[in-house]
């Protein structure tokens, strides 16, 4: 029996969250939400190490590989707000290397609809020079576009999340972890970090995979490169150097799929951004269409982007029009609505893949309590 508390009105999400371990052999998952500021689901439940046998708890976290996305773009969107970073100016302005081979006209609303052109980068590096965060940015400002930028769009996986950091490092001085934490994290008491701090690594869940989940392409597929950077890191790669549960790995600055964080942490942030933090003009500008369809590699799941977030779709099902968030590659999901006053997040060490419907059925039952 799941650990933790719900409201009266949510039961259906305690249903729902159990429905989960019935019926898809969850391991172990939590989900939390916030509506009008208040917690009024908080649970947690299963095996957070299948080595060890160590139980789910609390303050448990996971990764949650491009839920990262979601820190990086509350990042980029204070600093909209406080009128340092204008999303529609090139991203010279604010770094003047960038603009090299070809990439004048790349703006961070470009970036954030996956729009840049820069899916991938040509070099390839290692995962020492991965850590180091320069010789990234150094190849980053190298790199040609493989379309023109604004024609079109396709995942940026990890270079999403170094340009938007190099921006606001740019900006701020800090990189895009550490200035999460300064500005957000650490004022909220989230359990969210890009770059795990050793001194957690207890608190850490196991990433486990699926039977029948299936593999990558190849090596040589666009997609693959995306998700590996061309090799350097494992993809899961559970029980390999490099990999999803390599503490080497989760510890360093990597915010374009890096993040480690509970379901509270993730809601949490996601009820902060669609309260206090975010204003309704900011928010309203966040939730506008900048990509949909099929992208560059003539694949069309169904989901639309925001700027730097995914918006209410059959990919994936939110509350509405002013629902904003970001999902993960082990299932993982997270996401905030002004409009409902709502802040919601689940997490779980069990990778399914493709049409894993977990959180779906979790929100569904969401909307259900909210009428």
């Amino acid at each position: 029996m799941a650990s933790g508390a719900v409201s009266e009105g949510y039961g259906a999400i305690a249903d729902a969250f159990a429905a989960n371990f019935a019926e898809f052999g969850e391991l172990g998952s939590a989900v939390t939400v916030y509506v009008g500021g208040q917690k009024v689901v908080e649970l947690w439940d299963g095996i957070a190490d299948d080595s060890t046998g160590r139980a789910w708890a609390r303050e448990t976290v996971v990764p949650v590989f491009s839920c990262a996305k979601g820190l990086v773009m509350l990042g980029i969107q204070l600093l909209v707000q406080e009128g340092r970073l204008d999303l529609d100016v090139p991203i010279g302005t604010y770094w003047p290397e960038f603009v090299a081979g070809g990439k004048e006209a790349i703006t961070t609303r470009m970036l954030l609809g996956h729009r840049a052109g820069i899916p991938v980068l040509d070099k390839t590096l290692s995962f020492d020079e991965i850590a180091a965060w320069t010789p990234v940015i150094a190849a980053i400002e190298a790199q040609e576009p493989l379309w023109e930028p604004g024609t079109a769009y396709e995942c940026h996986g990890h270079v999403f999340g170094f340009v938007a950091g190099e921006v606001i490092r740019r900006l701020t001085g800090l990189l895009p972890g550490a200035y999460f934490r300064q500005a957000v994290g650490e004022r909220l008491g989230l359990r969210a970090w890009i770059g795990l701090p050793r001194e957690e690594l207890p608190t850490l869940a196991r990433l486990i995979e699926a039977p029948g989940r299936p593999p990558m392409p190849p090596a040589e597929h666009l997609l693959t490169r995306i998700v590996t950077m061309n090799g350097a890191l494992a993809f899961p790669g559970l029980d390999e150097p490099h990999g999803w549960n390599d503490p080497e790995l989760l510890g360093i600055e990597l915010p374009g799929a890096g993040a480690v964080a509970s379901a509270s942490g993730l809601a949490g942030l996601y009820a902060a951004a669609a309260g206090e933090l975010l204003t309704t003009e900011r928010i309203t500008d966040l939730v506008r269409e900048v990509s949909a369809g099929a992208g560059f590699l003539g694949f069309d799941a169904g989901a639309r982007w925001g700027a730097g977030v995914l918006l209410d779709s059959t990919f994936r099902p939110m509350l509405g029009a002013r629902s904003f968030g970001n999902d993960g590659a082990g299932g993982q999901f997270a996401f905030g609505d002004d409009e409902y006053g709502v802040g919601f997040a689940f997490v779980s060490n069990k990778m399914i893949g493709h049409g894993d419907a977990r959180a779906n059925r979790l929100v569904k039952a969401l909307k259900e309590c909210l009428g």
